[in-house]
């Protein structure tokens, strides 16, 4: 489905000469774009709508709450209201409830404006500076950027560029490999963005991969002694592209499809859970975002059948070590523990932990802000995320000697 475009006319208001009198245009013709305009209201404000994702089996929903569109011929320090008319129908409605918009006006930097939301529509207003401005769920992340990404850092010494396989829409699954393997040396696995709409994800691994191929830094070149790094920055190119919140081109929800992928519904998983059979695996982080809770945390794997003491000492010490290299992560709030032995094994950490007997888990981030540490100009943003995805490493670091 391609993205929406609509052009749409707002009657200049008594006082604006005939030079600032324009059509406002309102589009998501564009990499991750996703808006419908619905038209406007008595009081001239802009009724939009999300168009949902493909019908998602796995999960028996239609998912949607990703938005991503350019407004253009907006009058300079004129209100603009906007409201999303079907927000209180989306995936997750706890997410628009004490949010804020992100905005820009270079597509560059991100920044927050306060919104409303009652329950069934969320709202917000804005006096431009400029006559263009993007408004996003969170900052998006490019497919251009994932492509400069890619080429950069495969001219890096030690890190070799591979395409795992074909999307279905055709879209290359990129795979970077940091380091050689080699005798005695841990096996690291790094995935990011299986639901394409937590762009902070991706933000996140891009900000792991920079410090990893950073020569100078001194816990990369630790970790790279002893271990070799498998970094898909990307799980989901095709729903990216889209603009989807949750799932590929075919409706699959990537985290609900490790116990049995295929080619046909989800090849995404099917070629980097073979790679990670023929790699093994020591430790994996899976990152997400979460659009309800305010936090940075890990998911546990506790639940799985194979769950030992020894797995659960790794976690706790992946976990201490994360805390201290950075304040925004934290271990108090969360989602509640699942019962023994009844792990989901669809869902990528617990598949990956019970597959090879290793610590794997899934980190999630806020979509709103960090509640014990905000910015309330920025929110949680591209920034935060590339240094948490930074701060890994020396998680990382302090379990590699742990890891078998």
């Amino acid at each position: 489905m391609s993205p929406s475009r609509s052009i749409i006319h707002r009657r200049a208001p008594s006082g604006m000469d005939a030079a600032q009198q324009s059509d406002v245009h309102i589009s998501a013709a564009f990499d991750g774009g996703n808006i419908e305009f619905g038209g406007t209201n008595k009081q001239g404000a802009f009724d939009l709508s999300i168009r949902p994702d493909p019908f998602c089996p796995s999960d028996n929903a239609t998912h949607f709450q990703w938005f991503n569109f350019r407004a253009s011929n907006l009058a300079r320090g004129t209100p603009s209201t906007f409201n999303i008319t079907n927000a209180g129908q989306a995936s997750f409605p706890g997410g628009f409830k004490d949010y804020d918009v992100v905005a820009s006006y270079d597509a560059s930097i991100w920044f927050r404006l306060p919104a409303s939301f009652d329950g069934k529509v969320l709202s917000w207003t804005v006096e431009p500076k400029h006559p263009s401005m993007h408004f996003a769920y969170f900052a998006p992340y490019p497919s251009q950027r994932h492509a400069e990404l890619v080429a950069e850092l495969q001219q890096v010494d030690g890190v070799q560029l591979s395409v795992l396989g074909q999307t279905l829409d055709g879209r290359d699954l990129d795979l970077l490999q940091i380091g050689t393997p080699g005798e005695g040396k841990r096996v690291a696995w790094i995935i990011a963005r299986q639901h394409p709409g937590e762009t902070m994800a991706e933000w996140a691994a891009e900000g792991l991969l920079r410090r990893l191929t950073d020569r100078h830094d001194p816990i990369s070149r630790a970790l790279l002694q002893s271990t070799v790094f498998y970094v898909v920055p990307n799980m989901n190119p095709d729903g990216s592209a889209r603009g989807h919140l949750r799932t590929n081109a075919a409706g699959a929800n990537l985290n609900r499809e490790w116990a049995e992928p295929s080619m046909e519904h989800s090849p995404e998983v099917f070629c980097v859970r073979n790679a990670m059979d023929r790699t093994g695996v020591d430790v994996m982080i899976d990152i997400h975002g979460d659009e309800a809770l305010p936090y940075n945390f890990f998911v546990s794997s506790s639940a799985i059948p194979g769950w030992t003491p020894r797995l659960a000492d790794l976690e706790a010490a992946l976990s201490a070590a994360l805390v201290v290299a950075n304040p925004d992560f934290q271990t108090r709030v969360g989602y509640p523990r699942g019962a023994p032995g009844k792990g989901n094994l669809s869902l990528g950490s617990k598949q990956v932990a019970q597959r090879f007997d290793c610590l794997a888990v899934t980190l999630e981030q806020p979509f709103k802000d960090t509640k014990e540490t905000p910015d309330k100009e920025f929110g949680w943003s591209p920034q935060r995320a590339q240094r948490l995805g930074a701060s890994l490493l020396d998680a990382i670091l302090a379990v590699v000697p742990k890891l078998r």
